[in-house]
């Protein structure tokens, strides 16, 4: 059972953190195209007291992991402020910005997965750890007594969170950072915008319940990319 807590654990500050990096270099991308918001507001540096939502950050995602019996969560950090016109791309700028965030993402994820690949141990462990990386009954006995089994599954849980708030922000949805890449692309009026920043959570909503499916099919997809990477 220690062994279980000790797990949860990791998952939940990993997740803290990788939501916290994503936040941050939001704000490194800001600073590099001419904003300085983010830098007077404090926000570009990963201590956590300035960067958790006591909603999104600890009870929402303590909720979802109850209620998934501790299999599945997911948050968010207070959004790091900018200015988009202080940038000096005014086009491009606002995209630049919103990628950064799932950019730094799939770079950690891919790094972990190079990382892991890397560890000497057999196949068969890293297959069953993936499989079962989320299930801590199953991976806790597994793992135990591994320093390089244990190092192992932390990766996995790195590349899982990493991987999947990377692509899930890719949605082009508002408020998640694809919102801001398809405004660049497309050509849209003002009041179009207005519009869909201010109804978008409500789309993203309706979006995630009826095409559950296959969201969670890309989302799998994408993982197991990376998971195939490690072993």
């Amino acid at each position: 059972m220690s062994g279980e807590i000790v797990l949860i654990i990791f998952y939940l500050i990993i997740l803290l953190y990788t939501i916290i990096i994503h936040e941050v270099f939001h704000g490194w991308a800001a600073l590099a195209l001419g904003d300085k918001t983010a830098k007077y507001a404090g926000r570009l540096n990963l201590n956590p007291i300035n960067h958790i939502d006591l909603w999104g950050s600890i009870l929402v995602p303590l909720m979802i992991l109850l209620a998934t019996g501790f299999k599945f969560a997911f948050g968010w950090a207070k959004p790091v402020p900018y200015n988009p016109y202080n940038l000096k791309n005014q086009k491009w700028g606002p995209a630049l910005v919103a990628i950064a965030g799932p950019g730094i993402n799939i770079f950690i994820a891919l790094v972990a997965a190079l990382i892991a690949r890397l560890i000497a141990i057999p196949y068969f462990l890293k297959s069953d750890i993936i499989h079962n990386f989320d299930n801590w009954a199953e991976v806790s006995p597994v793992i135990s007594g591994s320093v390089g089994a244990i190092f192992f599954e932390i990766l996995i849980i790195i590349i899982f969170w990493n991987a999947l708030l990377a692509f899930f922000n890719l949605i082009p949805i508002p408020p998640l950072d694809g919102s801001k890449l398809l405004f660049s692309v497309l050509p849209m009026k003002m009041e179009t915008m207005i519009f869909l920043e201010q109804f978008g959570f409500i789309f993203l909503i309706f979006f995630i319940l009826f095409f559950s499916d296959p969201l969670g099919f890309f989302l799998n997809f994408v993982l197991n990319i990376f998971f195939n990477i490690a072993v």
